[in-house]
């Protein structure tokens, strides 16, 4: 039988995704893994897209990879198909916007952490 931990105590953490929960964010359902307060410099969270907005950020570097569903990434004047497997790194200044075709789902790590640095700039 397996020991219960205190996250805390051990020098790691682990989570399940079905167990956290899940709000509304600029790209659709945010579900977060890892976050500022674990003591990281990146943040982790589980998205599935929906109406995301087009946006930029002035200091965090996002690497959206895909881990289910298909869809794309506008990404200034380009777009970038994105399916299972695939991995896309935005840097600061970058504007974005994902858009689902069939229920795309992502993993979103953030540096530095989302919730350090408020530094999302909405563009029309």
């Amino acid at each position: 039988m397996m020991k219960r931990f205190k996250e805390r105590d051990t020098g790691f953490i682990v989570r399940n995704v079905d167990e956290l929960p899940t709000e509304k964010s600029t790209c659709g359902f945010r579900t977060r893994l890892i976050t500022e307060k674990d003591g990281n410099s990146v943040s982790v969270s589980h998205l599935r897209i929906s109406d995301a907005q087009k946006h930029y950020h002035e200091r965090t570097t996002e690497f959206y990879y895909v881990i289910n569903g298909e869809g794309e990434l506008l990404v200034n004047d380009k777009v970038i198909p994105l399916k299972k497997g695939v991995i896309v790194m935005i840097k600061p200044g970058t504007i974005h916007q994902a858009i689902s075709h069939n229920n795309l789902e992502v993993l979103i790590i953030m540096s530095p952490p989302v919730g350090e640095v408020n530094d999302q700039i909405y563009v029309e």
